[in-house]
């Protein structure tokens, strides 16, 4: 039976890995038609719907005091901090390029569950994380300004920066979820993603007085398929695995979004680029050369 359970938490984050491989293309069709900053808030509150109807299957919701604090950082980096970073990055760079960025985060997690949660990392993860980090670099710098990517050393810098939101926001989630179910904290982030979008979809830019059937489509898939969907499957699946062999799933979003790009939006990478991708993969597979006993959960302050 645990041996069920553990597969079916790694075909929802496989799932997952999917649905997040397709938001970048769904992203580049909504912010080709509308402002990011109400793209966001759209999926945000469409997100908060869906959990509002759905509200009595909410599972568990252990509050201790201080907990305001967790709850606080996990919503500030995702989906507040994130979505700012990564709507920054694919207004500069492809979506291929963005997807291949995201390699880095299973690497992020250890230095983070290293630092944070006093978690040993082999020798070996220090060096993949290496190779991979100058193989992203490798990546931007091969870049050539186009249609799809405008400043692709910019967008990628901003990915880079949106995976270390990332990152916080993994290792806070795995803390929390012993006391709180994955719909819980999927919930409180698309709740608070609301708030904290409006206000400055309103400050940035003026409501949209047109809607294409393309970016309100986009909106709603992203919105609904995405934030209830890809959030809840992955919170659910780092409920039930140690977080940095969930994270390591993340290795296939790459995967899925040059797959995507190429089929929906025509994008592809240079001769050079795919070597440096190859080169952030070899890291990434260095990283995870010897197998270690995850760390138990531990406090983050």
């Amino acid at each position: 039976m645990a041996r069920q359970g553990r597969l079916f938490a790694m075909a929802c984050l496989v799932l997952a890995m999917a649905l997040w491989g397709s938001s970048f293309i769904a992203l580049k069709f909504a912010f080709a038609e509308l402002p990011p900053m109400w793209v966001i808030f759209g999926r945000m509150a469409l997100g908060s719907l869906v959990f509002l109807l759905a509200w009595r299957w909410r599972g568990r919701l252990d509050y201790r005091p201080g907990d305001w604090r967790y709850l606080l950082a996990l919503a500030a980096c995702e989906p507040c901090l994130y979505f700012i970073f990564e709507a920054l990055a694919l207004q500069h760079t492809s979506a291929t390029q963005a997807g291949m960025i995201t390699a880095l985060l299973p690497l992020l997690v250890a230095v983070g569950a290293f630092t944070f949660l006093r978690e040993r990392v082999a020798l070996s993860t220090w060096a993949g994380f290496l190779l991979a980090v100058l193989g992203a670099i490798w990546l931007s710098l091969a870049g050539e300004a186009d249609a799809h990517a405008p400043n692709p050393l910019l967008g990628n810098f901003y990915e880079f920066v949106a995976m270390l939101c990332a990152t916080c926001y993994t290792l806070l989630l795995k803390f929390l979820s012993e006391r709180y179910s994955p719909f819980i904290l999927t919930a409180m982030q698309a709740f608070i993603g609301s708030l904290f979008f409006l206000p400055l979809a309103l400050i940035t830019e003026p409501l949209p007085s047109q809607f294409s059937l393309l970016g309100v489509g986009s909106v709603v898939y992203l919105g609904i398929v995405v934030t209830v969907g890809a959030y809840g499957l992955y919170n659910f699946g780092v409920s039930r695995l140690p977080a940095s062999q969930a994270s390591g799933f993340t290795n296939l979003l790459p995967v899925f979004t040059l797959i995507f790009a190429a089929l929906l939006l025509g994008e592809s990478l240079a001769p050079a680029q795919y070597a440096a991708a190859a080169l952030v993969f070899a890291g990434v597979a260095l990283s995870q050369w010897r197998s270690a006993a995850p760390a138990p959960a531990g406090i983050l302050d």
